[in-house]
């Protein structure tokens, strides 16, 4: 039996706010999930990491040291679990979310062997709290759980369509990658994702695809391994 394709999907907070910019946009959601249950039906494995940017953004306040602060945006992809979820169950998946601390009964804790377990039952598995500890970005939390759980690939959906050797919205020439290495990501300090994740990448063979959120059917085009974006390779 062919092994089962296996990716982990990080989503931003932002693109889940949709115009609103904060909270949730339901139709957002709604489309987002359209396009994961067709490829669970499909037979692809999906895990997802959803950052906290449509409540939280870093250090909002002089007032709130460093560690407070990131704690608080690990409780905001906490929320944005939750509620994906539940929209995806009430959309036909089943799901199961794990977080990265105790949090009653409101997530379970993370173990390797029980997510492994969701995933191979045909589950959606949401994966919150980053990797629990201040300092360490959400970014560096999604390679440690792809890495932990033999994804396949890391999808990377942006409001941007690729990786570009400058900010396209500032410089109009920026040139887009098709192909670029993790080598490459590192060596040029390319905001990808952030300098610890892409080292982590690069360290375990761990290879990326970005691509536009925005684009159509963009997400299950991805899992299927077509990307219109830029891949990360290793």
């Amino acid at each position: 039996m062919d092994k089962q394709r296996r990716v982990l999907l990080k989503l931003s907070g932002e693109a889940l706010a949709g115009e609103k910019k904060t909270g949730f946009d339901e139709e957002t959601v709604r489309a987002v999930a359209a396009q994961v249950k067709k490829s669970v039906e499909e037979g692809v494995q999906v895990a997802i990491v959803i950052g906290g940017g449509n409540f939280w953004r870093g250090r909002s306040s002089k007032a709130i040291d460093r560690v407070k602060a990131d704690q608080i945006g690990m409780l905001a992809t906490v929320m944005n679990c939750i509620y994906v979820s539940s929209l995806f169950t009430y959309l036909g998946m089943e799901t199961e979310v794990f977080s990265a601390f105790t949090i009653g009964g409101v997530t379970r804790l993370f173990s390797k062997d029980e997510a492994d377990a969701a995933l191979n039952a045909g589950k959606v598995v949401f994966f919150a709290g980053g990797t629990g500890h201040p300092y360490f970005s959400t970014d560096t939390g999604v390679v440690l759980r792809a890495i932990e759980m033999e994804a396949d690939e890391i999808l990377l959906a942006k409001a941007i369509d690729g990786v570009y050797d400058s900010d396209p919205k500032v410089n109009p020439d920026a040139k887009k990658f098709d192909t670029i290495t993790i080598e490459d990501v590192v060596e040029k300090r390319l905001q990808v994702i952030d300098l610890a994740a892409s080292i982590l990448c690069l360290e375990n063979r761990m290879p990326m695809a970005v691509f536009g959120l925005e684009g159509e059917d963009s997400i299950y085009q991805a899992m299927k391994g077509n990307i219109t974006g830029t891949r990360v390779t290793v």
